[in-house]
């Protein structure tokens, strides 16, 4: 029986790179990354993403404004 990975706490994710992976950040918000992904490509994820080299990044200023405060990002811009 595999133990499931313990999310990072906001302490960590304070020290993260500016930006991370959707399945990080999926993992930092406490969902899986299916629903990260499918909240990204409807243009309703709660965080700020980034098309990078095509592909998709979480802004982790974006990601720790909401673990801090719960709401969503309010400079939201669809990924492409």
């Amino acid at each position: 029986m595999s133990r499931a990975k313990k999310p990072p706490t906001l302490a960590e994710v304070r020290g993260w790179p500016a930006t991370v992976s959707i399945p990080e950040a999926a993992a930092a918000m406490g969902i899986g990354k299916t629903t990260l992904y499918d909240q990204v490509n409807a243009g309703a994820a709660p965080v700020r993403v980034l098309p990078i080299s095509g592909v998709k990044r979480v802004v982790t200023a974006s990601l720790v404004r909401l673990l801090e405060t719960g709401n969503a990002d309010q400079t939201l811009s669809p990924a492409s």
